[in-house]
């Protein structure tokens, strides 16, 4: 049973606000660093060179960026004006990012970047600027997931594999792939800091076994996918500690177990596909 649970942690979801034609950036403050990965030495550590597999940051990135979307929500927010005594609803555009699970339009997500978003107002971005209307058809706040729907006539999509995240241990690289800024499908790269840690979903109630990395997410990422040095997901990217003074660069992300959102995914709407095997070549499937 879900407990309760507070903390300084914060959304890396970024939504905008659209008032008189003013943008404002909902969610997380500040900024850091976009690293641009361009070397092509393989991915290994000790003790953890089984999984491996002398795969490069681009060779990962080639294969797996296809399936990694861009998700804008329009929501209402309400505005406060100290001149009524009633607030007013105002449209806004929450962003974040998404990846392809499977060959029939289905597409994972957090929900915190979808959450107040009504009937019709979500779309995802393919690459190559192609932009389909996406709906919800799963969510559980509680965990932060959410499952959407597209309609992939006409669509080449790429699903991402799906690892274990049981197996992740200190140390081990990840990678990230998302869209901070609307920066679609940057590359990040750290290493799992820290297993078994835990932070408050967006109704409140604990999400356990959380993965923590040393790439936090910035704004837009929320919901991309965190993976291994073999090509597979093990997490979903989450949230940011920005510690006590509210610091978006102390270096430390969140992510989501990728064995929680696979124990979900039945409840979510979409197919429960087995761990994947190990990759050695991911051009091969």
């Amino acid at each position: 049973m879900k407990s309760l649970l507070r903390s300084p942690i914060v959304s890396a979801a970024v939504g905008g606000l659209t008032v008189a034609g003013l943008f404002l950036v909902l969610g997380v403050t500040g900024q850091r660093t976009i690293r641009t990965v361009i070397e092509e030495a393989p991915l290994s550590t000790e003790p953890a060179a089984d999984t491996a597999s002398g795969l490069t940051p681009y060779a990962i990135y080639e294969h797996d960026a296809a399936g990694v979307v861009y998700v804008r929500a329009a929501v209402e927010e309400p505005v406060t004006n100290p001149f009524e005594l009633s607030s007013t609803q105002q449209e806004g555009v929450q962003t974040g990012s998404g990846f392809v699970v499977d060959n029939q339009g289905d597409i994972l997500t957090d929900y915190h970047v979808i959450a107040g978003a009504g009937a019709g107002a979500i779309s995802v971005e393919f690459e190559r600027g192609v932009i389909r209307p996406a709906q919800v058809i799963g969510e559980d706040p509680s965990d932060d997931l959410a499952m959407l729907r597209v309609d992939g006539s006409g669509l080449h999509l790429d699903p991402l594999l799906l690892g274990d995240s049981a197996t992740a241990r200190v140390g081990d690289p990840t990678l990230a792939i998302g869209n901070p800024f609307g920066l679609d499908r940057t590359l990040t790269t750290g290493i799992v800091s820290a297993l078994q840690r835990q932070i408050a979903g967006p109704d409140g109630f604990t999400i356990d076994n959380v993965i923590q990395t040393d790439a936090p997410p910035d704004p837009g990422t929320s919901g991309g996918p965190v993976i291994d040095a073999a090509g597979r997901v093990i997490g979903i990217s989450s949230e940011m500690d920005t510690g006590e003074g509210g610091d978006a660069s102390v270096g430390i992300g969140f992510a989501i177990p990728i064995d929680t959102a696979r124990a979900l995914l039945p409840h979510l709407g979409g197919a429960v596909p087995p761990p994947a095997m190990l990759v050695t070549n991911p051009a091969a499937h």
